[in-house]
């Protein structure tokens, strides 16, 4: 699915963040579903090593508590992270990103802000040390989207994430809920690559989050999912059509 000539993304400065509280991107790079898990026992082994397994449930789509991820992240153990690390920093975005979404949602204007913009410089750090990797890419273009930021410089950050990884399962669920509301606006050549990653999510029967995403798009957006699913074989039509029928 890659182009034929890759473009180098650029990562503007953070600028104010005014509004668009009803847009809900950011929030979908980490997904729908969640379970509750306990809280951290930071004895149990190096900082690092502590970071890695909560990204291991993190990646589960399960989550913490409001209140044990803020204490986490503004905890000594965080601060004293090397910012090359990746799995940790991995960790500590997916952490935040629910954090912010509650700021979105309850209007809390400048905590969104503070949180968006620790999320943005964190993903600066990642990206520094590691440049291919695919999920802060995707970070940084829901953290755009999520401003309402949806133009050639924001899509180059989400054409990417796809370039650093095409075939991924766990970034594919993630990066499809926030790829498909913005694919009207999506150059053509990545409207394309949307679209095939979500009948490849599809065929993997990785089906829940794609039919999540069906559900909530508008009928245009629908349109061309449904076009995309006609595309494939009998068998995974009954899939997606079974699975739809059981979220509506």
């Amino acid at each position: 699915m890659p182009d034929s000539k890759p473009r180098v993304a650029t990562i503007s400065k953070p600028e104010p963040l005014i509004g668009r509280l009803g847009r809900i991107s950011l929030i979908l790079v980490v997904g729908c579903a969640a379970l509750a898990w306990g809280g951290l026992n930071a004895k149990r082994g190096a900082a690092s090593d502590v970071f890695l397994d909560i990204e291991t449930h993190l990646l589960r789509f399960e989550t913490f508590s409001p209140a044990t991820a803020a204490a986490t992240l503004d905890g000594a153990a965080a601060q004293k992270l090397n910012a090359c690390d990746a799995h940790a920093q991995r960790a500590l975005l997916l952490l935040e990103i629910p954090l912010a979404y509650t700021a979105l949602q309850s209007g809390a204007v400048q905590e969104f802000d503070r949180r968006s913009r620790s999320l943005e410089a964190r993903a600066r750090q990642a990206l520094s040390c590691s440049p291919r990797d695919s999920f802060v890419w995707l970070v940084l273009f829901g953290l755009h989207a999520g401003r309402g930021q949806v133009d050639e410089n924001s899509f180059d950050l989400l054409r990417m994430s796809y370039e650093t990884s095409p075939h991924e399962a766990w970034i594919a669920v993630r990066r499809v809920t926030v790829a498909v509301p913005v694919i009207l606006s999506a150059p053509e050549t990545l409207r394309q690559r949307i679209l095939a990653e979500y009948k490849y999510l599809v065929q993997k029967r990785f089906i829940e989050m794609p039919v999540r995403v069906y559900l909530n798009s508008p009928p245009a957006v629908r349109s061309l999912l449904q076009a995309s699913v006609d595309q494939l074989g009998a068998k995974d039509k009954e899939a997606f059509a079974a699975a739809l029928k059981k979220l509506s």
